[in-house]
Order: structure tokens, then C-alpha cells, then sequence
């Protein structure tokens, strides 16, 4: 920050002695009048950089950024919560924007027999949510399965709330799941005869968390610490 300062100070000191004409290129070429108006020119232009710096400087110094752990995606034309309300919950309803009114949303894609992932992920929201403490009741994680051939309503509302009692589950049809998972720019598609399973999924891993006015903010990175992810949603719940 120091040396920042220095620089923007340094050319508007060159800048104020190329107008003045007592810097040294001035001195030296002095009778060299068909110098002076590219000099002038020169001096202007350092003026010029040195004055956007020295705001910029200022700005920055005023109007301090709020940083996160996880990736700041405030902005995105992708992502739209309303996307989400095509889903079912796993108690078979429907979800409208007054059920997130006033939350943090977080949500991610897996489905229930993923078998290192999506646990994974459940297990480090349910200890995010953990250190959240009583700030935790204004956080809502949801899991949105991308198989839904095997992910029934009665399977998801086994599985989510394992973890988290507050968790839900949400489904839709092949079509549907589809086209929220593209919403997203998630990847998934099925692996046959891995397992003894039948087929397993590739899928995408990464986290999403919109603030309490839903508005998509964060990319949540897979393996991030609980406690990171429980500093970025504290903030998202503070208005920052």
C-alpha cells in the first residue's frame, strides 16, 4: 500500500515539473522549443494516471470489499432461484419463494448412492450448520438428485433428513432434472456397470448459496471446511 502511494505521488511530481518547466528534461532541452508541446503532452497524460490512481487508492481505501472463502459469483446470469420451484420436495410439495423468504439457501446436486460425494457434502453442511448455531434456522440446504429413476420421494425423505432434520430433498422428472441442472451449468450422466448397483452418476460437485433476497452469491467449492462455509453464510445472513 505504501509503495502505491509513493508511485501516484511521484508522477504528479514529474507531472507538476514538466508543466512548470523546472524538471530536468526541461532544463536540458530548453531551447529545443519543438519539444515542449510533446512534453506538455507527456506531463498531462502522467497527471492524468497519477489522478485516476490516487482515486482509485481512495475508493478502494473508503469502500472496502467483503471477501469469502468460497467463490464470489455475485451477478451471475445463471443459477435463478425461481429454477428451483420446478422441483418437488421430498415431502411431495412444491417450494415458492416465501418458503426461502428472509434465508440463505445452499444447494448442490448428488444423488442417494453416490458413495463418497454427496455424503461428504451432507455431512460438512450438517457441521456448518452446526457452528452456525441458532443462526443455523435461517440456512436452508437443499439436495437436488440427479437420478431421479431410483430417487423417489420416499427414498430422498429417508436419506436427507438423516443428516439434517431442516434438509430437504427435491426431484423432479428426467426432463425437469435435466433442464434445473442445466440452469446451472451442472454436468451429470450415468456410468453403467460400476457397481453392483446397476449404473453410478458423474456429477458436478460444486455448491451454490443465495443470500437472503435470493440472489445467487456463491460457488461453494467440494471440500471446503465447515468452517469457512460457516463464516461465508454468516455473512451472507449479516447483508454482506
Amino acid at each position: 500500500m505504501f509503495i502505491k502511494i509513493i508511485v501516484v505521488l511521484l508522477l504528479l511530481i514529474v507531472a507538476a515539473s514538466l508543466l512548470t518547466g523546472r524538471g530536468p528534461v526541461m532544463a536540458t532541452r530548453r531551447s529545443s522549443s519543438s519539444l515542449r508541446p510533446l512534453i506538455k503532452r507527456v506531463a498531462f497524460v502522467l497527471l492524468a494516471i497519477g489522478v485516476v490512481l490516487a482515486a482509485l487508492h481512495l475508493s478502494g481505501c473508503s469502500q472496502p470489499h467483503e471477501t469469502f472463502h468460497a467463490t464470489d459469483i455475485t451477478g451471475a446470469e445463471f443459477g435463478s432461484q425461481s429454477t428451483l420451484f420446478r422441483l418437488t420436495d421430498h415431502h411431495g410439495r412444491r417450494p415458492a419463494s416465501a418458503d426461502f423468504s428472509g434465508k440463505v439457501v445452499v444447494m448442490f446436486f448428488g444423488y442417494t448412492q453416490c458413495p463418497d460425494i454427496c455424503p461428504t457434502t451432507l455431512v460438512t453442511m450438517k457441521e456448518s450448520m452446526r457452528l452456525l448455531g441458532p443462526a443455523a434456522d435461517r440456512v436452508q440446504v437443499l439436495f437436488v438428485t440427479v437420478d431421479p429413476e431410483r430417487d423417489t420421494p420416499e427414498v430422498l425423505a429417508t436419506f436427507v433428513p438423516w443428516f439434517d432434520t431442516r434438509f430437504l430433498g427435491l426431484y423432479g422428472d428426467a426432463q425437469t432434472t435435466l433442464d434445473v441442472a442445466r440452469e446451472f451449468k451442472v454436468f451429470y450422466s450415468k456410468v453403467k456397470g460400476e457397481t453392483a448397483l446397476g449404473y453410478s452418476i458423474d456429477h458436478s460437485a460444486n455448491s451454490y448459496a443465495y443470500d437472503p433476497q435470493g440472489r445467487l452469491r456463491l460457488l461453494i467449492r467440494h471440500g471446503e471446511t465447515p468452517e469457512h462455509i460457516a463464516e461465508d453464510l454468516h455473512k451472507l445472513l449479516a447483508g454482506k
